[in-house]
């Protein structure tokens, strides 16, 4: 990459584009969410075994989890630092996007895990499909990027 290539972004760019990006990512994890919270109250939920049930139970509680992350930074700004813009608050909302990326790799691994044990009957199975869509996430939103910025800064 050329020097040119790279335009800095000042304070309040970089605050609009970190609260941009939460915005890009909430509609879908709230989405996610609530087809969860649908499945609990489907009939074919009580057909799940108990184990079936706790792991739906923690994917829920993942991906609320990673909701809660997500809208941090909106919260923060607004009653820590209400009309001002912090170099404090652009790493806060960046380290607090990026971790919620954690419970919903999670919680959306778990429920493919379940969806595949329910559907083929194999927990090994699902296990599997489950993993390799945790190793997807991990390095499409992990492992790439933090590739990327090493060399960028190299």
């Amino acid at each position: 990459m050329k020097e040119g290539d790279v335009e800095r972004l000042d304070l309040a760019d970089e605050a609009k584009e970190s609260i941009e990006e939460a915005r890009m990512v909430l509609p879908g994890i709230q989405a996610v969410l609530g087809f969860q919270l649908i499945a609990v109250f489907n009939q074919r939920f009580e057909a799940l075994s108990s184990p079936q049930q706790l792991l739906h139970f923690a994917s829920l509680v993942l991906v609320a989890l990673a909701i809660a992350l997500v809208m941090t930074p909106a919260a923060y700004h607004r009653i820590a630092e209400p009309g001002i813009v912090s170099r404090r608050f652009i790493d806060l909302a960046s380290r607090l996007i990026a971790a919620a990326m954690v419970p919903l790799a999670l919680g959306l691994s778990l429920d493919i895990v379940l969806v595949v044990w329910f559907a083929l009957e194999s927990w090994v199975a699902g296990l599997l499909v489950g993993g390799m869509l945790l190793v997807v996430f991990a390095t499409l939103w992990f492992a790439f990027p933090l590739r990327q910025r090493r060399s960028m800064r190299g």
